[in-house]
Parts: structure tokens; C-alpha cells; sequence
């Protein structure tokens, strides 16, 4: 394992949401913590489908991408073998390079409650990995484990057309310490399905309470549906863009560590840092807590097992 060092960034990027008004929160801190072992494997990632044009409606103007796959069907076999290539999943476009925007603030059911920083109110930074490693299933349990050493509480946000698949995964990244949360069963964009479409994409995630929307694209329906079941949406408060690609590549992890790095202190404090497990995100993780805590901020805490009842406020 090599040396952590952490530190964490503003997002916006992969999901892009409507524009919503900066917190002006100010965040002063200046504690320096010693970094330890840490090292995360990379992976080769493939992509789940073929992408189609996406149609379009009055809401392009804040999507996440232009290209929307035809995936979204619950498979009948066992497995489900992505063909070959690099990639995210269906419906996981993203925006134009440069185009930075928060996500909007949706009210959720619960008065107070501010989605792009899930509940968190402790001053801790919560570190956040969405979507699969498709072609390496257990780095998330690999990731998982190094946080844990750290003493570090990371959140996973799983799409459970794979995760179904590995129970093992969820189960062993609770018993870890980590929040394990839905990202929906296959990753479509909630705001374009039909309300059965929205029912059954929303009802055949992971099961529990923690709901992060594919490119944290939620209105009022779909989080009046998500509350319904019991699901409290959690979005973020920095992007990472570990999800844009050059060439066919991956922005590096050091590309990665400079956005966090840069973030201002109102998107750090009770921030919410947004990574995918198929990037180099969890390359970054090291340089990223390092930074973070040179800079005064510290991680939420690991603190043991969780359930998939995410508490409220969040516990960091």
C-alpha cells in the first residue's frame, strides 16, 4: 500500500444538474494529519451498451450528455456479460468539457434537508463512489477495505443490475463501514421514464434509504417517488470529472486530486465528493485525503459496521 494523503474537491460534472445557488458556509480549519498506507488497483472498465441518440425535450438544456443507452431491461439470466471496451453504463453521459453546474436544489420531503450535501452536517468530508468496476467487480471491496484502514467512511452507490449479481460486494462494503446506496437498477435518467419506468427503476435498486439519482437528475416526481418508498435523494457538492475522457482515456488521478484540491471551502465543508469505481478516482483517493487534510478538513469517520438504513443527519 502506498502513503495516503487526502484531500477532497468541488464537484460538478458527470451528472450534471440544474444551476443552484453557491452555500456560503465558511469553513476555517487548519489541522495537519499524517498520511499512511493506502493503494487502489486500476481497472479496465467496460461499457454496458451501445448509445443512441437521446431525444429531444425541453430539459437538454441541463442533462448530463447527449447519448442515452438502450439498456434498462431487468435480465433473466444469472450474469449479464458487458462486451468489450472502455466505458461508463448506459445512460451515463455527460456533460460538455467545461460545462461545471451544480445540481439544483430540489426540495426533499424533509424540512432542512439539503440534498447535494446528503444530511451532512458534521463538517466532515463524505467521500462518495458511484456506479461498478465492470470489468474488476471487487475493487469496490478492495477500495472499500483501504478506507476502512484509514479509518475513513466512504459511500457506495451501486447499480444494482450488477450488484444483484455480487451480494458479497454490498454486504462485505457495510461490514467494511461503508454506506452502501442505490443508483437505481440500471441507470437511466430518471426524468425522462414514464412513472411505471420510474416505479420499477427506482424499486429494483439496492435496497435502503440512500438514493443518488443517475447524474443527480431528480425533480419533484421523482423525489416524491423516491420518499414514497423510503429513499432520501444525496447528490453532491463536488465533482471530480473523473468520468470525461480523452482519446478514450480516463482524466488521470492527478487531474482528479487538482479539482478537489481547488474546491472552495464552502463546497468542501459537510461536502460531498462525487468518484466512479470504473475511473481513476480511486487512484486519486491517496493524494486527494492527504490534501484534504492538509487543508484543514477531515473525512467521515469510520466508525464500524452500517445496516442499509442510512441515519439522518449522517453520522460522520
Amino acid at each position: 500500500m502506498s502513503e495516503i494523503r487526502g484531500v477532497l474537491r468541488r464537484g460538478r460534472g458527470r451528472h450534471r444538474r440544474r444551476k443552484r445557488v453557491p452555500l456560503k458556509t465558511a469553513v476555517a480549519a487548519a489541522v495537519l494529519v499524517a498520511g499512511s498506507a493506502f493503494a487502489v488497483n486500476a481497472v479496465d472498465d467496460r461499457p454496458e451498451c451501445e448509445p443512441q441518440a437521446r431525444p429531444g425535450g425541453a430539459h437538454d438544456d441541463h442533462r448530463h450528455g447527449t447519448a442515452m443507452g438502450t439498456c434498462g431491461t431487468r435480465p433473466t439470466a444469472a450474469h449479464d456479460h458487458r462486451p468489450e471496451g472502455h466505458g461508463a453504463p448506459e445512460g451515463a453521459g455527460h456533460p460538455p468539457a467545461g460545462g461545471r453546474q451544480a445540481p439544483a436544489l430540489v426540495p426533499d420531503t424533509a424540512a432542512g434537508y439539503d440534498r447535494e450535501r446528503c444530511g451532512n452536517t458534521s463538517g466532515r468530508v463524505l467521500l462518495s463512489l458511484d456506479d461498478w468496476a465492470y470489468s474488476d467487480p471487487e475493487r469496490a471491496t478492495r477500495v472499500g477495505a483501504q478506507l476502512q484502514a484509514q479509518g475513513v467512511r466512504a459511500a457506495f452507490f451501486l447499480i444494482n443490475k450488477y450488484a444483484s449479481q455480487y451480494p458479497q460486494i454490498t454486504a462485505t462494503l457495510r461490514q467494511q463501514g461503508h454506506w452502501v446506496g442505490s443508483h437505481t437498477w440500471s441507470h437511466r435518467q430518471l426524468t425522462r421514464l414514464t412513472d411505471q419506468e420510474l416505479q420499477d427503476e427506482l424499486r429494483n435498486g439496492i435496497p435502503g434509504n440512500f438514493l443518488r439519482p443517475p447524474y443527480g437528475d431528480a425533480g419533484p416526481r421523482e423525489t416524491e417517488v423516491a420518499a414514497s418508498i423510503g429513499q432520501r435523494v444525496c447528490n453532491w457538492t463536488i465533482d471530480t470529472y473523473d468520468w470525461q475522457q480523452t482519446d478514450g482515456a480516463f482524466r488521470d488521478a492527478e487531474a482528479i486530486r487538482t479539482t478537489v484540491r481547488e474546491a472552495t471551502p464552502e463546497e468542501k465543508n459537510n461536502g460531498v465528493i462525487l468518484g466512479h469505481l470504473f475511473s481513476n478516482f480511486p487512484d486519486a483517493l491517496a493524494g486527494i485525503i492527504t490534501d484534504l487534510r492538509d487543508q484543514g478538513y477531515q473525512m467521515c469517520r469510520n466508525t464500524g459496521p452500517t445496516t442499509d438504513q442510512v441515519p439522518y443527519p449522517l453520522q460522520c
